[in-house]
């Protein structure tokens, strides 16, 4: 049976979450099968899967994809996509028409926005339309030319401060959890003890309910970057690149393929299609 999110919610002070990222179909059924409880279809799929600088020119149309083939994958994890840029930007109408769309053509579980108090009303009438939400404030990759770049939010009082009540206004307007990305880890914890939603930390420190992380970054996809808040947990990069260069060895010096990966013809059969052949060259001299 699919995770709820009220199983979510009740893992918070009782067992850590554990969350990653995900953007296809294989990728989905081995995370899934080693008890996930939560997959992220995250806009990162701009830079991870199709080659983009940002999140920025990431489509609804492209997130729909990616998920609808994260879903065929994922038979028990909750799958939340993420709204793209401008798609709940530009009115409560259209967030909420976007978000229904997402849900209704993938079958995902929850949609994922980013923003505080700005985004409350957007988060309580997508909510109300029966479509859970996950916040995501901090460091929101989308906004980060406001942000003069990838950096740490909250260290002043002023920005600390606001992020506090970003999360205040995110559990009040009815989201199920909130992401704290690149905010400091003492400014996570006191969040954390004082919201009643699971908070899931990147880059945030260790006292989050839960954490996420992009799978490439995990596995060593991402070739040599590295962000400071991931660690590898496998070179899976290296090995393709090794398995890569041995095919590539093994066509040209004629071993791959060899007779176990080929199929064999009756040689009477062979014999009666050459015969043929030759009797077809005979009558056209």
């Amino acid at each position: 049976m699919r995770v709820s999110i009220n199983q979510i919610m009740a893992m918070k002070g009782s067992e850590r979450i554990v969350m990653i990222t995900a953007y296809d179909y294989s990728m989905a059924a081995i995370v899934d099968a080693a008890g996930i409880p939560m997959i992220l279809v995250g806009d990162s799929l701009g830079m991870v899967m199709l080659g983009y600088d940002s999140t920025l020119p990431v489509t609804l149309d492209d997130i729909i994809h990616h998920t609808s083939a994260v879903m065929r994958g994922a038979k028990n994890a909750l799958v939340v996509a993420d709204m793209p840029f401008m798609t709940y930007q530009v009115s409560i109408e259209e967030a909420v028409r976007n978000a229904g769309r997402l849900m209704q053509t993938t079958g995902c579980q929850a949609v994922k926005l980013e923003g505080g108090e700005a985004m409350a009303d957007t988060v309580a009438a997508i909510v109300r339309c029966g479509i859970p939400v996950m916040g995501h404030i901090g460091m929101t990759p989308q906004s980060f030319n406001a942000f003069g770049g990838f950096r740490v939010q909250g260290k002043t009082e002023d920005s600390a401060t606001q992020i506090i009540r970003d999360a205040q206004a995110l559990e009040e307007a009815g989201a199920f959890s909130i992401v704290l990305e690149l905010v400091p880890q003492e400014l996570a914890g006191f969040i954390t003890e004082r919201i009643g939603v699971p908070t899931i930390g990147i880059g945030a420190g260790p006292d989050c309910d839960g954490q996420v992380q992009v799978l490439h970054d995990m596995l060593g996809l991402q070739g040599e970057y590295l962000p400071r808040h991931a660690r590898r947990f496998g070179e899976i990069g290296a090995a393709i690149t090794a398995a890569v260069n041995d095919y590539a060895a093994a066509v040209r010096d004629g071993s791959f393929p060899n007779a176990k990966n080929s199929s064999r013809l009756d040689p009477k059969l062979l014999a009666r299609l050459k015969a043929a052949d030759d009797d077809a060259d005979t009558e056209e001299e």
